[in-house]
């Protein structure tokens, strides 16, 4: 059993965790996973390293609520304990001093962005962050992101710099010298920012969690194409060059059991939703009930929305 040491909610339905955890924290590094279980009969679910402290024995995630498993582990409290934790599993980030790096992050990818940079930092690269919300309700760790980079640009889906893949072209338009790219979200905001550097040729590297079992590469649940090869996330990965991924295929397999996921969250939250209503400021996590992205606020006006 993990104890968790911290629950805490940044935004509206992300979660920053922090567990106990010696053994991890001892050897963790940039780019790596564990694979985590809130209860017995909880599924298996990859989650990056947002950081991890050696002598505080602690390793920090921060996810995303989107269904049964995400929603049951947000209810746990300060002090309860989840039944397992895997770890850390997958290849480390490649570290080197590239020159000047662009470091894109958005959501839950602002969590494994802050290791990373803290490593590209101390091997004296040029560190620029660009972090994307779908509005500044939606941002945050700005400060921390600052920290450890020399410059950090908030995107929040309005005007001619609206997400983070803009942000990319612009500034490989400007024909400033830019060694690499890495990219940390959601599939679409990793596709859209490794499409954003392919006709510049700057590599950019993209960290894929898809569906995991085991994480040791045995059962192949987490397969990718890559480079027209098949790849297993879990062992090859989860850093993969981003203008070599099969796209289409990646997003074909994390959808194939929608329908199952969305019945099981119905179940769940019927029962628990007594669980949610503390710190969730008593709004419905399940994804049908949840206003489009068409339906939200902006507080600028010409907004270009994800989708719209």
């Amino acid at each position: 059993m993990y104890e968790i040491v911290m629950n805490e909610t940044l935004v509206p339905n992300i979660i920053h965790m922090k567990f106990r955890a010696p053994k991890i924290a001892a050897t963790a590094q940039p780019g790596q996973f564990i694979i985590l279980r809130a209860d017995e009969r909880g599924e298996r679910i990859p989650m990056g390293l947002s950081g991890w402290d050696k002598e505080a024995g602690t390793v920090d995630i921060v996810f995303y609520i989107l269904g049964t498993s995400t929603a049951k582990l947000s209810a746990l409290k300060e002090g309860e304990s989840v039944a397992n934790i895997a770890g850390p599993l997958g290849t480390p980030t490649e570290i080197e001093n590239y020159g000047r790096v662009i470091c894109a992050c958005g959501c839950f990818g602002v969590g494994p962005t802050l290791p990373l940079i803290k490593a590209l930092k101390e091997k004296g690269n040029y560190v620029i962050v660009v972090v994307e919300g779908r509005g500044p309700a939606f941002i945050f760790w700005v400060d921390r992101l600052k920290e450890y980079s020399d410059e950090v640009h908030v995107v929040t889906g309005c005007g001619k710099t609206a997400w983070a893949n803009d942000f990319i072209e612009q500034e490989l338009e400007k024909g400033g010298k830019i060694d690499r790219i890495f990219a940390h979200g959601c599939p679409f905001m990793m596709k859209v920012s490794a499409e954003a550097s392919r006709d510049s040729g700057v590599e950019t590297t993209v960290s894929l969690t898809p569906i995991m079992v085991d994480g040791t590469g045995m059962c192949g649940a987490c397969r990718v194409e890559v480079a027209e090869k098949m790849k297993f996330a879990c062992v090859d990965g989860p850093d993969f060059n981003g203008h070599l991924v099969n796209w289409d295929g990646l997003v074909l397999r994390l959808r194939q059991l929608i329908p199952e996921e969305d019945k099981s969250f119905n179940i769940w939250e019927r029962d628990n939703w007594h669980k949610l209503m503390d710190c969730r400021q008593k709004k419905s996590f399940n994804p049908a009930k949840r206003k489009l992205v068409s339906q939200l606020e902006h507080p600028d006006g010409n907004c270009k929305l994800a989708g719209v």
